[in-house]
């Protein structure tokens, strides 16, 4: 019986250092948000030029992860993550800066953007009349 109480506490003490620092971590205080666990956010935007994707060949592919903090190939990642996080991840939401002017000339430019925002699969595509048009939407997400 002695043996059978020993390994009970042992297999018991085990447990709780295992265990224990990896249950804290996913439990966060009422009004905190929890610091290990998110969605995965990772997406991958190209460009190129005409008038669908499948019509235009990409010239420029950038990937662009949101969480846990802004990363990838994205010039300016921070800023992209934080407009896209403002807009709930819809690429639609997006508007054009005000103040920018652009020329009338149609040389379609087409985005593409494929992957996850916050868990969510994510498969988006739009067509500009122009490079300048492209980049005025938003601060920064399609600006590469």
């Amino acid at each position: 019986m002695r043996t059978t109480a020993r390994w009970a506490t042992t297999i018991g003490m085990t447990a709780t250092a295992v265990c224990g620092p990896l249950s804290g971590a996913a439990l966060a205080s009422p009004g905190q948000a929890p610091t290990a666990l998110y969605a995965p956010s990772a997406l991958v935007l190209t460009v190129g030029h005409g008038e669908s994707a499948i019509a235009a060949t990409p010239e420029r592919a950038v990937t662009l992860t949101c969480a846990p903090k802004a990363a990838g190939t994205h010039p300016a990642a921070g800023a992209a993550c934080a407009e896209l996080r403002g807009v709930g991840g819809d690429f639609d939401a997006l508007t054009a800066k005000d103040g920018v002017m652009c020329t009338k000339q149609y040389d379609p430019v087409v985005v593409t953007v494929d992957g996850v925002w916050q868990g969510k699969r994510v498969s988006y595509e739009r067509t500009f009349s122009n490079d300048c048009m492209k980049n005025a939407y938003g601060t920064g997400v399609f600006s590469f």
